[in-house]
Formats: C-alpha cells, structure tokens, sequence
C-alpha cells in the first residue's frame, strides 16, 4: 500500500465527475488499498478516488472502528427527510472546516472491490461521509452546499489559506498507471 498526494482545491480533477468501475481487478484492489491507507494517514473520515487524481467512482470512508468500509459505483437513497447541521472539512481543503446541512440518514448501495453487491447504512456522521464522497464523485465540493454567506466566507478563507495555489502533486510513478491514471487512453481516464 502506498500514501498517495491528496488533489486540493483548484485542482479541475476534483470538479470532473467520475466514471463507473467496469473492470473488478487486481489495480482496482490496489488503489482501494492505497486510498484507504491515503485517508488513514491524511487522517480523514473519507477520500473519493477524485482526491488522488483517478477518475473512477470509488471511496473509502473510516468513521470509527466499526463504520469503515469502501464503496464502489455507489447509489444513495434517503429514507427521510430529517437533515443534520455540522461541521464538515475536506481533505482537499486542509484544515477549514464549516457547517453544512446533510441529510440524517443515507442507504448507500454499490459494490466491494471484488464486484460483489453491498449495502451500506449510514446515519450521523457515517451518513455525512458517505454524501460527502458521493458529492466528490460527481464533481460537487460540500463548500456548494454552504449557505450562500457561509460560501462567500469559505472562500475567502481558501484564497488565504497557506496551501492556496500550490502547483497540483505530481506522481511520477503510480501504481495505476495506463490503467486508471488520469489523461491516459486507459479505461477509466478523464481527460
């Protein structure tokens, strides 16, 4: 398992949507590893394949101990309505945090890494990250979902923040390579 550069704000991978999982191999287990390894180093409460410049619909996520999985071309349902207000940060926006409204609950279905179908039931904070990471796979940043006043604040905060501008990371050699590195001809590339 390796730790992989985190793509932060600015970076247009983190806006494009990503494409679904097609092929269920040894390269995908690998990046499912990395990117858990990614987010429990970071540390975070999850990390969408986006944040680590692959363009596939991937996430991992680790709540607690007993809330920590990974999700593969996930599918989201809202049991209801009642929502949760919270702060909420990004791996991809170092250290700002502010309070976004979520929804409570989240029924999340997809597949594990080998293909197989999943479910996964998210409420509280487990629900916060799994729409979190979903939002990252269709290019959406939870500082969209900010208020208005709230968002023009964040931003200003972002633009003064000491990593604003930092040139993207540049990985030299990925594991994913021709398979799933962005701008490759390779299955799964975004362009």
């Amino acid at each position: 398992m390796t730790v992989q550069p985190i793509r932060l704000f600015g970076d247009p991978v983190l806006r494009t949507p990503a494409e679904p999982v097609t092929v269920f191999d040894k390269e995908l287990r690998r990046l499912v590893d990395d990117m858990t390894e990614t987010m429990i180093d970071a540390p975070g409460a999850g990390l969408a394949a986006p944040q680590v410049g692959v363009g596939l619909r991937v996430f991992t996520y680790r709540v607690s101990e007993e809330e920590q999985g990974h999700l593969i071309n996930p599918v989201l349902h809202f049991p209801s309505e009642e929502t949760q207000d919270g702060p909420e940060g990004c791996l991809s926006i170092p250290g700002l945090f502010w309070d976004c409204r979520r929804l409570e609950h989240v029924v999340a279905h997809g597949q594990n890494y080998y293909g197989d179908p999943i479910t996964v039931v998210g409420t509280a904070k487990l629900s916060r990250a799994i729409q979190h990471e979903v939002d990252h796979l269709d290019g959406v940043l939870f500082i969209d979902r900010l208020d208005p006043e709230t968002r023009k604040a964040a931003l200003a905060e972002i633009r003064n923040a000491e990593w604003a501008g930092l040139t993207p990371p540049v990985v030299k050699l990925s594991p994913h390579a021709g398979i799933f590195a962005p701008g490759s001809a390779g299955r799964g590339s975004t362009a």
